[in-house]
């Protein structure tokens, strides 16, 4: 593939897409393609290098440093210090999404990841949300999860059956989603009342927390409702993926 008289170099590993230099990066964000995060080396400083920030940060692009030992893994190809991974899948605008369910007449049900960080987590929980009926799933540009390989398979392919948002900041997410009259319920163990005593047959977006730290506090400050699962074990919590199924599917049972 070329472009702009150079060589766009493409490493594909089942659905996701590698590029791997700096001046093919740079070129596949000037031509609009879906880059879902850059890998950049750790105290690169070359004056491409350079250049790549400063397109990266134009478009907004989601990146990390890492070490070298990360990009070696990532590709054997020649980096020059930076890999990127291109999304399989097209995102949706949040704002456009929330007025088509809304215009349709359903009734929104809408899922909040909160920094999920775990592409297999992110998988199933896809896979989870597209069983139940979910609208759409948002997702915050950094910190979240990349939308991978890990994330396609184990989805099972749900990954390209539902819309999936992302915003700037989920804060601002759940100000547009109240706005237009849907509830914000984050799932978090700082509650005394369970999911069985929320109302989730109404516009709802139920809010999940990362897998180490769980719903931010800033966002707990804000949603309309907060509620836990009842635990009876001696381990006090659960895989993220299998919390969030609990709460859609108690939202199912009162949507029947």
């Amino acid at each position: 593939m070329k472009a702009g008289g150079f060589f766009l170099y493409i490493c594909t590993m089942e659905k996701e897409h590698q590029i791997f230099g700096i001046r093919a990066i740079i070129e596949a964000i000037q031509a609009g393609a879906t880059v879902d995060k850059v890998y950049i080396q750790k105290e690169a400083s070359s004056e491409l290098m350079k250049d790549l920030m400063k397109v990266m940060k134009r478009g907004n692009i989601n990146f990390s440093y890492v070490p070298v030992e990360k990009l070696n893994r990532l590709t054997p190809n020649n980096h020059q210090g930076a890999v990127a991974t291109i999304s399989p899948i097209s995102f949706f605008d949040l704002e456009s999404l929330i007025e088509s369910v809304v215009e349709n007449g359903k009734k929104p049900l809408f899922l909040i990841l909160d920094q999920i960080s775990d592409a297999r987590n992110f998988g199933a929980i896809i896979r989870t949300a597209e069983c139940t009926g979910v609208n759409g799933i948002i997702v915050q540009k950094a910190g979240s999860a990349p939308v991978n390989g890990d994330t396609v398979k184990t989805s099972a392919g749900a990954v390209f059956n539902i819309p999936i948002c992302k915003v700037e900041h989920i804060k601002d997410a759940i100000f547009l989603l109240q706005a237009s009259g849907i509830k914000t319920v984050a799932a978090t163990e700082k509650t005394d009342i369970t999911i069985y005593d929320i109302a989730l047959n109404e516009p709802v977006a139920i809010i999940m927390g990362s897998e180490d730290r769980g719903v931010n506090p800033s966002v707990l400050k804000i949603v309309d409702e907060k509620a836990k699962l009842p635990m009876f074990g001696t381990i006090g919590s659960l895989n993220v993926s299998v919390a969030c199924g609990a709460f859609l599917y108690e939202a199912v049972r009162q949507r029947s």
